[in-house]
């Protein structure tokens, strides 16, 4: 309720700076108990081997160094996923880079993994006092060649391992170049051999199992999408986020900031990330848990991913124009259901 009083001047700003401010009222509101402080009720999900106290989580983005976790979980998620974070910090592609289109609540933004580098991250989990599901989503750096993304990610998954309730490899951002190459069969068959191999090693040294997940585009054809799922449950991965932004622009092409560059989240990629978990689903045959993500503005579109085949789902651009009330209603949609 409250947001809807603050939005409008929220969007009279520029989006990095009202993101900022949006991050320190989030604090400021924890700090004087103004928030749910917990997860909101719901039976327990186990997923991936974890125990979700309710199904609707944070996706990543929102937190990239994970500097706000326990205030993001005080708004009332079932689980909170940090980052993109890559191993050395970077800054992004230049500004402005993150453009609204309210018209069409929707969010075209090319940051380009920026972020602190993963140290900065893991002294930040170290310092929380957040004891519930945490996702750590890992990239590569952007002067890193993509035939030696694997390099990354290994570095990325050792550094997050112990810290980590589940390790997200994002395979399917449009803003760093030519990382989506790594989701063609052969680059994908690679990489996930690299970081199964790896994860059978941390685990004997942690003396724990930290699942793996990855994190897919809506951009893919059928064909491309039964591709990526063999490879999966092949190799054994715990799950599949679906999806990332879109590079589409169908809907949004007369509105303002429409031929900006970079993936576009929010309403506009409802259908069609729902779709994609649709087709996932079939593909998979239950052998792994999909995290439906993109687009989820309302209850029934949390409600419509997992009808769709999800098991858990995720928001960020919904949160930004419907403010933390849109947590509540998804949880209680999907756990009504």
């Amino acid at each position: 309720m409250l947001y809807s009083l603050f939005r409008p001047l929220l969007f009279s700003l520029d989006p990095e700076t009202a993101h900022c401010i949006t991050f320190n009222a989030i604090e400021k509101a924890r700090q004087l108990g103004l928030l749910p402080g917990q997860p909101f009720a719901c039976q327990p999900r186990n997923v991936m081997g974890l125990d979700f106290p309710n199904p609707v989580g944070l996706a990543a983005g929102l937190d990239k160094d994970g500097d706000h976790i326990d205030a993001l979980a005080a708004l009332g998620f079932g689980f909170i996923e940090i980052g993109t974070v890559t191993p050395r910090p970077q800054p992004g592609n230049p500004q402005p880079r993150l453009f609204r289109l309210p018209q069409a609540n929707a969010i075209i933004n090319r940051l380009g993994f920026n972020n602190h580098g993963v140290d900065r991250l893991v002294a930040n989990v170290k310092r929380s006092n957040y004891r519930g599901i945490l996702g750590i989503n890992i990239g590569k750096n952007f002067d890193t060649p993509v035939d030696r993304a694997a390099d990354d990610y290994l570095v990325g998954l050792r550094e997050v391992y112990a810290h980590a309730s589940y390790v997200v490899v994002n395979i399917s951002s449009p803003n760093t170049p030519n990382l989506r190459q790594l989701q063609n069969t052969a680059e994908l068959d690679h990489l996930l051999g690299a970081l199964k191999a790896e994860q059978e090693k941390l685990t004997d040294k942690h003396g724990r199992y930290t699942p793996l997940a990855v994190k897919i585009a809506p951009d893919l054809e059928p064909s491309q999408i039964e591709a990526i799922a063999a490879l999966l449950m092949r190799h054994r991965i715990d799950g599949v986020i679906a999806t990332n932004t879109t590079l589409s622009r169908a809907g949004v092409e007369a509105l303002p900031h429409a031929r900006e560059a970079g993936g576009l989240s929010g309403a506009p990629l409802t259908q069609r990330a729902t779709a994609v978990i649709r087709q996932l689903h079939a593909a998979l045959q239950g052998t792994l848990p999909i995290i439906g993500v993109g687009g989820i503005m309302c209850a029934a579109d949390a409600k419509e991913k997992m009808d769709a085949g999800a098991s858990l789902v995720q928001i960020y651009t919904g949160l930004i124009y419907r403010g933390p009330d849109l947590v509540r209603e998804a949880v209680q949609a999907v756990c009504a259901a």
